[in-house]
C-alpha cells in the first residue's frame, strides 16, 4: 500500500505540476487560466488530449510539437516530474496528516512563485492570498485558534523584518532593492514556519542566490535578480530537513559554546 500511495501522490503531483506551470505563466499577465486552451506557442495549434499527458507526452512526441515539429522545452516535463517527486516525497516524510496538507500547499505556492518571479519578476497577490486562506484553515484544525493567533503574529514579525530589510537595502543601494512580493511572502513564511525560521530562510536564500546572481546578472541588462525562487527553495529546505529553533540552538551549542 505504501508504494501505491506514493505512486498516487506522484501522479497527482505531475498532473498539478502541469497546471501550476500554466498559472505561473498566465496569472502575472492577467490572462485566463482556462482560455485560450493549451496550445503550441509556435504554431498556436490547440493541443489534443494525448499531448497533455504530463511527462509522457514529451516522451511520446520525442520533444517536438506534432503540428509544426518545433522543439518543446525540456523545462515542461522536468517541472512536472519534479512536482510529482516532491509530492511523493512529502507523503513519505509526513504520511497522512495535516502536516502533509500544509506542505503540499506550500510546495504548490512555491512552484508557481518560482515560475512567475523568474519569468516576470512578479509574485502574484492572488497566489499568496489563496495560500494564506488555505494555511489558516488547515492550521486552525491543527493547532487551534489561540496558537493560530500566535502564528499570525509570527507572520507579521517576519513581514516587518523583511520590510525593514528592504528599506535598508533601498538606502544602501540608492534604488529599489526588493519587490513587494518578497515582503508579503515572508508573512506566509512566518505564518507557517514561525518568525525565526522565516528569517533564517532569508539568510539561506541569500547564500543560495549569491553564485546564481552572478550568472543571471550577465544576461540581465538591469541587473535585476528574482529573489522569490531562492526564498521558497530555502523555505523548502527548512521544511524537508525539519529545521526548527531547537536545531539552531543545538548547532549553536555544538559549534560556538566550548
Amino acid at each position: 500500500m505504501e508504494f501505491y500511495y506514493t505512486l498516487m501522490f506522484f501522479i497527482l503531483g505531475i498532473t498539478l505540476g502541469s497546471f501550476y506551470n500554466v498559472v505561473g505563466y498566465r496569472l502575472p499577465k492577467g490572462e485566463s487560466l482556462v482560455y485560450p486552451p493549451s496550445h503550441c506557442p509556435k504554431c498556436n495549434r490547440r493541443l489534443t488530449p494525448i499531448e497533455l499527458i504530463p511527462v509522457l507526452s514529451f516522451i511520446i512526441q520525442k520533444g517536438k510539437c506534432k503540428g509544426c515539429s518545433s522543439k518543446i522545452s525540456l523545462f515542461y516535463p522536468f517541472f512536472e516530474f519534479m512536482t510529482g517527486f516532491l509530492f511523493a516525497l512529502v507523503y513519505l516524510i509526513f504520511g497522512f496528516s495535516l502536516d502533509l496538507v500544509i506542505v503540499l500547499i506550500f510546495i504548490s505556492m512555491s512552484l508557481i512563485i518560482i515560475i512567475s518571479d523568474y519569468k516576470y519578476f512578479i509574485i502574484s497577490d492572488e497566489v499568496l492570498v489563496v495560500s494564506v486562506i488555505l494555511f489558516v484553515i488547515t492550521l486552525y484544525f491543527k493547532i487551534g485558534k489561540v496558537q493560530l493567533l500566535y502564528s499570525l503574529i509570527d507572520g507579521v514579525i517576519a513581514f516587518t523584518v523583511m520590510f525593514l530589510n528592504k528599506k535598508l537595502g533601498d538606502f544602501l543601494f540608492k534604488k529599489e532593492s526588493m519587490g513587494g512580493g518578497d515582503i508579503k511572502l515572508l508573512f506566509v513564511f512566518g505564518l507557517v514556519l514561525g518568525w525565526e525560521m522565516a528569517i533564517l530562510s532569508i539568510f539561506i536564500a541569500s547564500f543560495l542566490g549569491l553564485p546564481v546572481s552572478f550568472i543571471l546578472s550577465k544576461k540581465n541588462d538591469e541587473n535585476i535578480i528574482p529573489f522569490g525562487p531562492f526564498l521558497v527553495i530555502a523555505a523548502l529546505i527548512i521544511i524537508f530537513l525539519k529545521i526548527d529553533i531547537n536545531t539552531i540552538i543545538n548547532l549553536y551549542n555544538l559549534f560556538i559554546i566550548r
